[in-house]
């Protein structure tokens, strides 16, 4: 039994020594426990990628639906300008024919008070010439008188 004991007394000497080594240098077991410890965190950290990619390419597909919506409201508006543009088109025209038929009113209107300028002048030289006439007959029939010739 101490032989036994010594045995093991021997053996627990290198053992302790090893555990003493083993200390100060590590053994493989601990370099694959880190190993794996980097290669998970690794990995986690390519997930984190993948997944900040694609919220990168969500981001961009809702920015770019955004802008397509704003050029979208862009089109509506120039397509509501082009409403616009048309509608002045038609009022202008609208104008033209008002103004082309107000043309033709006051032209119809002057030639109507031109005739009745010139029937007025015919009128007035007519009364004037039998205005003129009677008191032509008057002086001569008061100079007649004036005279006694009547």
């Amino acid at each position: 039994m101490e032989n036994e004991i010594k045995q093991q007394e021997q053996m627990k000497l290198p053992q302790d020594f090893q555990t003493l080594i083993a200390g100060f240098f590590p053994n493989t077991k601990y370099f694959d426990s880190r190993f794996d410890l980097l290669q998970v965190q690794i990995d986690e950290s390519r997930r984190n990628q993948e997944q900040i990619k694609e919220q990168l390419r969500d981001f961009k597909g809702d920015t770019d639906k955004r802008f397509d919506k704003v050029d979208q409201r862009f089109q509506q508006v120039n397509q509501r300008f082009d409403q616009i543009d048309q509608r002045f088109q038609q009022v202008d025209h609208r104008f033209q024919r008002l103004e082309d038929k107000i043309d033709n009113l006051i032209e119809r209107i002057d030639v109507k008070i031109d005739r009745g300028l010139k029937e007025n002048r015919n009128m007035t030289v007519r009364l004037f010439t039998f205005a003129l006439s009677f008191s032509l007959v008057a002086v001569i029939g008061m100079f007649g008188k004036l005279f006694g010739l009547f």
